[in-house]
């Protein structure tokens, strides 16, 4: 399954299930910071981030609570989502 995870000003295209609200800010802030050389923790293994997807095939969305603004392209992107069917699970 591939989704995109929106943290803020921030977003990530992520191969893997929707995450339940604690993970998906666990993965937020895993990804957010870059720790060259470091491992993934154990239970966050079942999701990577994506370089190259099509839009149509994205399953899932999710937001979580992040510094910025969501930039006008994502929230395009979640607009197309929604019009899909899919629900934007927008966790706080």
């Amino acid at each position: 399954m591939v989704g995109i995870l929106v943290h803020g000003s921030n977003h990530f295209i992520v191969r893997g299930p929707l995450p339940d609200r604690a993970t998906a800010l666990r993965l937020a802030r895993h990804w957010t910071i870059i720790n060259i050389g470091a491992t993934t923790p154990y239970d966050l293994q079942q999701w990577t981030i994506s370089t190259r997807e099509f839009r149509e095939n994205l399953a899932w969305a999710a937001t979580v609570p992040g510094e910025g603004e969501i930039s006008p392209a994502v929230i395009q992107l979640l607009g197309e989502l929604k019009s899909r069917g899919i629900k934007i699970k927008e966790y706080e």
